[in-house]
């Protein structure tokens, strides 16, 4: 038996658009962030999803309400981006102004470079699997609907990889995801899918 477990990236907010670094700041979605997460909404409607999470922050709750129109939505503070610590907020034009040394490394080697006052990766990667784990184990063999971050899936999927390339496996705004855990295995069928952005509603 499987248990699929669907990875939605919130709606576009306005932070994003900015190319800004927004994981504690609790940002609603923008007029675009709307209309994307609409559009998945409508791809999904046909889709048998017995269970729904989400992050608690505004940006993914907003668009798993709008996703899910009338269902119940499970908030989970454990599904919650990483915390940038003074990156927070910031551009990367901005960051590179005023801390390029350290942002650079950063970028390089996230794993092991650790970013004043922000949630180190191992810390963050510990966090996300402790609510992963705790939704498969609450729903074998069912079809789960998460929403959450950008970071959050990037962290996920770098862990079922066994991969280090934590920047190349974030995903874009309301995007679709999928594992699929089958005898104790985890498998990715879907990344990154966002076809369903393009035309109308």
């Amino acid at each position: 038996m499987t248990t699929k477990i669907i990875l939605i990236r919130h709606g576009q907010t306005d932070g994003n658009a900015k190319k800004q670094y927004c994981g504690m700041l609790d940002l609603g979605l923008n007029q675009n962030g709307r209309l994307q997460v609409e559009k998945l909404g409508c791809r999904l409607k046909k889709d048998s999803i017995q269970m729904i999470y989400s992050s608690d922050r505004k940006r993914a709750l907003e668009s798993a309400r709008i996703i899910f129109k009338g269902r119940r939505i499970n908030k989970i503070a454990g599904l919650r981006e990483i915390n940038f610590g003074i990156f927070e907020g910031k551009s990367h034009q901005e960051i590179r102004e005023t801390n390029a040394d350290i942002y650079d490394r950063w970028l390089i080697d996230p794993y092991n470079t650790a970013v004043p006052e922000s949630e180190n990766l191992p810390d963050f990667q510990e966090r996300v699997t402790r609510a992963l784990e705790k939704i498969i184990l609450a729903n074998a063999n069912k079809t789960v609907a998460i929403v959450c971050h950008g970071g959050t899936i990037s962290i996920i999927l770098s862990r079922i990889k066994g991969s280090k390339n934590f920047w190349e496996l974030i995903p874009g705004s309301a995007s679709l995801n999928i594992i699929e855990y089958a005898n104790n295995k985890a498998r990715i069928t879907l990344f990154n899918d966002i076809s369903h952005l393009n035309g109308d509603l």
